[in-house]
């Protein structure tokens, strides 16, 4: 009797032990603030939040933890002014909260929100450590966010199974791709670029996935692990006799081997896949497999067939597991989804509100009979490469958002997700977005956004609201097959410049007049908000685009200049665009989020030895320039896809480019000679192999040197003369 009381006591204890994530997340945010709430779990059996008032605390009720952060954020925004982002995830609680003077309930009906893009890993996530990782992870909770992506440390689970299979621990280091470059090895595009790997960094990847998933899982969300779909390294036929297909080349890169999937060595090399994956990570509830991503050749492949063994895989893993699948050009091919039972297979429409594959059958891209039955998330892929620009869609996300649930596919319609290739730009677009499930009723991006500079900067001002309408109705509200207008100045030097990175979806959508009346009128009100993050953040960043924009306006002067063989019309204008550039690069150092030195440091940090250091440096350098060796990114188009408008990288990697150029302009018109050929890729890769030094931290204050540089825009655009 008495040992029995003591169990009770003790699972009790343990109860009262037990982590609670939205209090912990509470106190990272400002320290003891969960103290000022009351926060409740109520299921009723719907998706909700509750906001309410009790005495002095405020009360959030949800059904689950990821809903009760979701419903904090709310609170915060709409109540207190207070918009937590990615350049800021602390605040100061006011004391005592605002009350909640009636009764506020949101609900969903859409139970699944997806975050991430394998391509995000690369581009944002590459160096981080765990305080960037559970940063994210209560950003993600506060979104709303219980299915993401998660695909660290699967270096350490494909070491495992290679030696199982006899391969030798270099063989397989020299098969893993290095972190710049290993969401595209995981998507079976290529091989080893990037690497080798060494054995700490997989051991820091192990161990930093496990603390990833485990915080996960307290929140209560759903992880999405890589499964398995044939993957082997490119000698896998001849070195282990087994049947597989050689699938082509990836932007120059030799793909990995595929198995087989009617092969009966599929099934016995998928089980040790899973095996290794759940001994180091557990089981989870979705498993994401892209087979022939971007171009892989499927020949004459059974794809009914290879849907199938995937499948069958994946459940003797986990029977109640899903397949997730990311619906990106032709795949996932229509025949392999065919034979997958209802309800096995969850889909990202990738692209949703841009090239909808699912709800609008109006759309070019659409698929004649969507999914099929197959269960769907509207998703919003934003940008490529991470590039830095304000861009968005925000009257087609909304409306596409609106019309997906009243299409014939609403009945399939799962979720949302944000499937964007890099974070930590355009919060305005993710903030929207996130709340798209929550908002029952329709409404416009008018109704939103004025609500919205309220809340990301705590008060109202009449000069910044007019600023976020002008953002919103231009730059914000971009058509359909628009992407970020790449800035000129990261672009390789040509008479033509039209676009930096080889696929971008370049149009004139807006006026770039708007870009600077709107970051005239955020400075006008810069001295109000001194000391605000989130202003001083986007006050830079809308100066940087209005930068941006003149550097358009002076390269077309450049043209104009070499056409009429004008050697000093010439002269001055590529003065006065190599000024800009240099200009742009001081105006960024403001910001650790666009200086080149926070990227580097970041990477360089997680080295423990001299060579280790170098190796991440020359990753982190090589992804953002060339991305690859010269065949892949010149013939292969890669070079510059993941360009940044960075500090230090505007100075000491775009500006020689643009130097050296503008001067053989002048030397072809005073010589009366072709322009003389320059070996771009030659330079580029020299500033790969450089280590020299860059700061992290800011070096100039955002407030003063933005105003600095808008006046000095103004009067370059006022002066003729100048």
């Amino acid at each position: 009797m008495k040992r029995s009381v003591v169990l009770i006591v003790m699972g009790l204890w343990a109860v009262c032990l037990q982590a609670h994530p939205v209090k912990e997340m509470l106190d990272r945010i400002d320290m003891d603030a969960s103290d000022k709430f009351i926060l409740e779990l109520s299921d009723d059996g719907r998706d909700f939040f509750e906001l309410d008032s009790k005495e002095d605390k405020v009360v959030i009720r949800a059904d689950n933890y990821v809903n009760m952060a979701a419903g904090v954020n709310w609170y915060l925004k709409y109540y207190t002014g207070i918009h937590l982002s990615w350049n800021c995830m602390k605040a100061e609680l006011p004391d005592p909260l605002p009350a909640v003077p009636e009764k506020e309930r949101r609900h969903t009906d859409l139970p699944r929100r997806y975050y991430l893009n394998y391509c995000t890993y690369s581009y944002s996530m590459a160096f981080w450590d765990w305080d960037r990782w559970q940063q994210e992870i209560d950003w993600m909770a506060l979104h709303g966010i219980n299915m993401p992506l998660a695909a660290t440390g699967m270096e350490c689970v494909w070491m495992n199974v290679l030696q199982r299979l006899g391969y030798s621990r270099q063989e397989i280091l020299d098969f893993i791709a290095g972190p710049a470059f290993n969401a595209w090895w995981l998507m079976n595009n290529l091989e080893g670029w990037g690497g080798p790997v060494t054995d700490t960094w997989m051991e820091n990847r192990c161990g930093l996935q496990q603390k990833i998933v485990a915080k996960m899982k307290e929140y209560g969300m759903d992880p999405v692990f890589p499964g398995y779909s044939g993957m082997l390294p490119h000698d896998a036929g001849e070195r282990l006799g087994l049947d597989v297909s050689d699938t082509g080349y990836w932007n120059g890169y030799p793909r990995p081997a595929i198995l087989s999937p009617d092969s009966p060595d599929f099934s016995r090399i998928a089980s040790v896949y899973y095996e290794e994956l759940e001994k180091l990570y557990g089981k989870a509830p979705f498993y994401s497999m892209d087979p022939f991503h971007e171009g892989g050749s499927i020949g004459n492949t059974d794809l009914p067939a290879v849907g199938k063994a995937i499948l069958a895989a994946m459940k003797r893993a986990n029977p109640d597991a899903a397949w997730v699948a990311q619906a990106w050009d032709d795949c996932p091919y229509d025949g392999m989804i065919a034979p997958i039972p209802e309800g096995d297979m969850i889909i990202l429409d990738l692209d949703s509100d841009n090239r909808p594959q699912c709800w609008d059958p109006s759309a070019p891209s659409c698929r004649e009979n969507g999914f099929g039955r197959h269960g769907w998330m509207y998703c919003m892929l934003m940008n490529y490469g991470g590039a830095v620009g304000l861009h968005g869609k925000m009257d087609c996300v909304i409306s596409g958002f609106y019309r997906a649930k009243e299409s014939p596919s609403a009945s399939t319609l799962k979720g949302t997700g944000l499937t964007m290739e890099g974070i930590g730009n355009n919060p305005v677009m993710y903030e929207l977005f996130s709340e798209l499930p929550w908002r029952q009723d329709k409404f416009t991006k008018e109704d939103w956004i004025e609500g919205y500079a309220k809340v990301r900067y705590g008060r109202t001002d009449s000069n910044v609201t007019q600023a976020w309408r002008i953002l919103a109705n231009s730059v914000y509200n971009g058509p359909r097959l628009s992407g970020v207008y790449e800035s000129v100045f990261c672009a390789r030097p040509t008479l033509d410049v039209r676009r930096v990175s080889t696929w971008a979806d370049i149009k004139d959508y807006y006026d770039p007049e708007d870009i600077f009346e709107a970051a005239g009128k955020m400075a006008a009100s810069a001295e109000r908000f001194r000391g605000n993050d989130n202003f001083e953040y986007d006050l830079v960043d809308i100066v940087r685009q209005a930068v941006t924009e003149k550097g358009r306006q002076i390269y077309r002067e450049i043209q104009k200049a070499y056409e009429s063989g004008d050697a000093a019309r010439l002269r001055k204008a590529s003065n006065r665009f190599l000024e800009l550039i240099l200009l742009q690069d001081r105006l960024l150092s403001s910001r650790p989020e666009f200086m080149l030195g926070s990227w580097i440091e970041s990477a360089v940090s997680l080295g423990t030895t001299p060579e280790e250091k170098d190796w991440l440096e020359w990753n982190a350098r090589v992804q953002i320039t060339t991305w690859g060796n010269r065949t892949a990114a010149e013939d292969g188009g890669l070079r510059d896809y993941a360009h940044k408008e960075w500090s230090g990288l505007l100075r000491d990697f775009y500006y020689p480019r643009w130097k050296v150029w503008l001067e053989a302009l002048v030397e072809s018109i005073e010589t009366g000679k072709p322009v003389k050929e320059i070996d771009f890729y030659a330079m580029d890769e020299a500033w790969t192999l450089r280590r020299d030094k860059y700061p992290s931290r800011p070096q100039e204050y955002p407030t003063d040197i933005a105003t600095e540089v808008l006046d000095r825009l103004f009067f370059t655009l006022n002066d003729k003369n100048s």
